[in-house]
């Protein structure tokens, strides 16, 4: 057995009793969220649907991760990886549907997404997470744009709610510490990784899978990668559209849900309500589950003067247009993607 597959098969069972559970627990908070607001007036929401702006919605997250996936084809190429954007499509679907049923898995999913990448195509482990790293590193730009766009058309126009201002705080944190704690961990790298080395030593030592000289080569090797690609700031650059491409298609599913019950919204305020909501997805729940339908809710209601009723209906169409389309397809291809290697 070798280290990966052991370490695969750890990951598989811890992975799926965390994954079972999340879901468990964020149906019950659903389930208690609808109850609360009152089944039948969700229910009186939804009866009008319209299916065709529902489709829209789909569609526009299919070009969304299409579009993250050419940003992550970009950075592969400059670390020395080509790969035919058809099947790297594929293989970006299927670590989409890897992080959005993995409890936490948009915290911190990439070594795992860097594992189905150096899987499925001839990229080292090394060089896929620094890809990896990256192409989120890059998309986070423009989620913060989006929210700096919004969140200014909102206090141009009117004064921000008091309950919404906690939420503008917290984006502007992660706007200025993201970048910053980037760059200084890029300026001090080094002291990093024999930072690690310290702290995994003891542990490494007692195993017979891992070495520290192995674990001082795959960091030595990971710079290396990381370097190559900060080397390339046009390719960065090519990357970045793609990201923003990217961003603009994750954010129109809401602007189409809201389409699909018969209640629009403004664009701009779409752009700021998307990245807030997505906050929610770091709570310990598969993709947000839960929590993000929750933001949305309140979100809505007080930005957009919803109902809690026309609040949940519209998050409920935009969470099957974003996550459980996305899940559904990522599905599809991880088991595309395991048949074929």
């Amino acid at each position: 057995m070798t280290v990966s597959d052991g370490a695969l098969g750890l990951l598989d069972r811890r992975t799926l009793v965390k994954t079972v559970a999340g879901f468990i627990v964020a149906g019950i908070i659903l389930s208690l969220l609808a109850v609360g607001i009152g089944i039948e007036e969700i229910r009186a929401e939804l009866a009008d649907a319209d299916p065709l702006w529902l489709a829209a919605g789909c569609a526009s997250t299919a070009v969304g991760l299409v579009s993250w996936a050419k940003a992550w084809q970009v950075v592969l190429g400059v670390v020395g990886i080509p790969v035919r954007f058809r099947k790297l499509v594929v293989t970006y679907y299927a670590a989409t549907f890897a992080n959005y049923v993995t409890p936490l898995g948009q915290a911190g999913g990439e070594p795992f997404i860097a594992y189905v990448l150096a899987r499925d195509t001839d990229a080292s482990y090394e060089d896929s997470l620094a890809s990896v790293v990256t192409a989120d590193l890059l998309n986070l730009l423009p989620f913060f744009t989006f929210a700096a766009v919004g969140m200014g058309v909102l206090l141009v126009r009117t004064t921000l709610p008091d309950e919404v201002r906690g939420v503008a705080v917290a984006l502007v944190v992660f706007a200025v510490g993201v970048p910053a704690g980037a760059a200084a961990g890029w300026r001090v790298r080094k002291r990093l990784g024999r930072l690690v080395v310290r702290l995994v030593a003891p542990v490494v030592r007692r195993t017979r899978f891992f070495s520290v000289e192995g674990v001082r080569r795959r960091l030595r090797e990971l710079n290396e990668a990381f370097e190559r690609i900060a080397a390339d700031p046009q390719a960065l650059t090519h990357a970045l559209i793609y990201s923003y491409v990217g961003w603009l298609f994750f954010a129109l599913p809401l602007y189409f849900a809201a389409l699909t019950v018969g209640e629009p919204i403004g664009l701009l305020l779409v752009f700021f309500i998307v990245p807030a909501s997505t906050l929610a997805g770091l709570t310990p729940s598969p993709g947000g589950l839960g929590g993000v339908t929750a933001a949305l809710v309140a979100l809505l209601g007080v930005l957009a003067g919803f109902s809690s009723a026309t609040g949940y209906a519209v998050a409920t169409v935009y969470r099957l247009a974003s996550y459980w389309f996305a899940v559904l397809v990522g599905g599809l291809a991880a088991l595309w993607v395991v048949a074929r290697t």
